[in-house]
């Protein structure tokens, strides 16, 4: 068994490269250009909706208020005539990545916290690099992939996003698992 205490390194170095391989996956390739394709009648549909005053928020309609009102025919109307949308609807302004930034390294640093306690449950210090890498980037991967197919079962969110978005998380467990095996306590 290892510590949290002698595996702060690896959780920390494995945040940076995650931090600046994300970055290049995302901002210096075109793989995930496609991700969100432009919307049909974009400036109608923004028209239409700006006068709404939507709050930031997730959101899914048309909504039933009850499981009464699910099983009604006007709601079954409603979900015939469409459109069936789930949402986001963000703050307006100028669009400024800092806090998204900030909270994806809190967020890979979490991962890596996770896939020490794993690791260090499991692996004494001196542990051979390819027992460690194991551990800790099978943890990495579930941190970093499988909850995103949830998306795409649940709100289908094109499959081809989700299966991409799990590409990167293996890469990001790759990253995770060979920093955990180079910097694990001897």
């Amino acid at each position: 068994m290892t510590g949290l205490d002698a595996l702060w390194l690896p959780i920390l170095v494995s945040s940076v490269f995650v931090f600046l391989a994300s970055s290049i996956i995302h901002m210096a390739s075109p793989w995930h250009k496609n991700d969100y394709p432009l919307l049909p009648n974009q400036d109608k549909v923004m028209d239409a909706v700006r006068p709404l005053n939507i709050p930031p928020g997730d959101y899914f309609i048309p909504r039933p208020s009850s499981r009464q009102e699910m099983n009604t025919p006007a709601f079954a109307e409603k979900m015939k005539a469409g459109p069936v949308m789930v949402f986001t609807v963000i703050p307006n302004g100028p669009m400024s990545m800092s806090r998204n930034l900030v909270l994806w390294f809190i967020y890979s640093a979490v991962v890596g916290l996770f896939a020490a306690y794993v690791a260090g449950r499991a692996l004494p210090a001196g542990a051979e690099y390819l027992r460690v890498f194991r551990f800790a980037g099978v943890t990495a991967f579930v941190g970093y992939s499988l909850s995103l197919w949830q998306i795409s079962i649940w709100y289908r969110r094109a499959w081809s996003t989700t299966v991409k978005a799990t590409v990167d998380g293996l890469v990001y467990a790759l990253l995770t698992a060979g920093t955990f095996g180079w910097l694990w306590p001897r």
